[in-house]
């Protein structure tokens, strides 16, 4: 933000809202990762049983999960102003 939106940036810095927007933003961002996670995998039916049963396929599917959660998360809310 800072190197691309540097109006936006010096608007909310000298009006003392930076910390708030971006404490705003960072739960937002948690929020729809958690709950992208947790849709992203009852979908594609990762469950305890699975993790009990095949630990490294659970690994696998979790870190993908993750992976595309994150994508998601920043192109809708991070690198968007």
């Amino acid at each position: 933000m800072k190197e691309n939106h540097r109006v936006f940036y010096a608007n909310l810095m000298t009006s003392g809202k930076l910390v708030a927007y971006l404490g705003d933003i960072e739960q937002q961002a948690t929020a729809m990762f958690l709950r992208l996670v947790k849709q992203l995998a009852e979908k594609e039916n990762v469950t305890e049983e699975l993790k009990e049963t095949d630990q490294m396929l659970w690994v696998q599917k979790m870190n993908n999960i993750r992976n595309r959660a994150t994508e998601i998360v920043n192109a809708e809310l991070i690198y968007t102003v």
